[in-house]
């Protein structure tokens, strides 16, 4: 008489194998998945444990946060160029959908500044001709409320061996006077917002009419590319969010002008 096996039928090897490789599958799959890069070249999985780093830690060590990031193996330029911008989209997209309030966006993009800030430390300059050393102004319209941006556009010009200096909601005639006095060689407008499109126009507007010579004027932002003939509207010289566009279009000019 036969026993039945209280385990179930026997089981081909062969069978097991096709369940192993099919479970095997399966896991690549989700890692893949949570390994994606985005078209921004951002990892998700690294991106999910910054943004949670900024709003659910109770106690934040911007130093240890960017010890923990190494662990995926992101440069500090990645860090500054892609990371932290992309996070501080997050927080903004969750403060719209009222899955986070302001105080808590707030406190994510305080964070996230301080982890720019020791990320940016630990980043060395190119090389740098010091006789010929290029001078920015970055600047956040008065009107406008948001400071992240500005600094990542700072920290990625130091990198490129500029000198930089921020303007944080002066006033028109405020930063007219900037340039009027430090001659910078290139003027970057960061906007967020429409209104801020209207004061960018008539700070343009004042530095041609003031600036002896005029520094290159760019404009760059959350708001720069939703609006068609942008350019044209504020009359600024070229628009973009990349600093090495300025950089070099600032370099071709100056070449192009011969020594001042």
């Amino acid at each position: 008489m036969t026993q039945d096996d209280p385990f179930g039928p026997t089981r081909h090897p062969s069978g097991r194998a096709c369940e192993h490789a099919a479970l095997a599958s399966e896991v690549i799959s989700i890692l893949n998945d949570r390994q994606g890069v985005s078209s921004s070249g951002a990892r998700q999985v690294a991106l999910d444990y910054l943004v949670r780093a900024v709003i659910k830690r109770v106690e934040f060590d911007a130093r240890l946060v960017l010890d923990e990031m190494g662990a995926y193996r992101l440069t500090h330029d990645a860090l500054i160029d892609i990371y932290i911008p992309k996070a501080a989209e997050h927080l903004g997209a969750l403060w719209m959908t009222s899955d986070l309030d302001f105080a808590a966006v707030t406190i994510g993009a305080l964070r996230l500044q301080a982890l720019l800030g020791e990320a940016a430390q630990s980043v060395s300059r190119g090389q740098v001709d010091m006789t010929n050393i290029l001078h920015a102004l970055v600047v956040v319209p008065e009107s406008e409320q948001h400071f992240l941006g500005a600094s990542v556009v700072a920290a990625q010009l130091r990198r490129l061996g500029c000198d930089v200096r921020v303007s944080i909601n002066e006033s028109q005639q405020q930063v007219v006077d900037r340039v009027v006095h430090d001659h910078p060689d290139m003027v970057l407008f960061s906007c967020a917002r429409a209104v801020g499109l209207e004061t960018v126009c008539g700070t343009v507007k004042k530095i041609r009419h003031n600036g002896d010579p005029v520094p290159v004027l760019a404009l760059g932002g959350a708001f720069s590319g939703l609006t068609d003939g942008i350019k044209k509207q504020t009359g600024v010289d070229l628009v973009t969010n990349t600093a090495k566009d300025v950089v070099g279009f600032t370099t071709k000019r100056q070449k192009a002008l011969g020594p001042r």
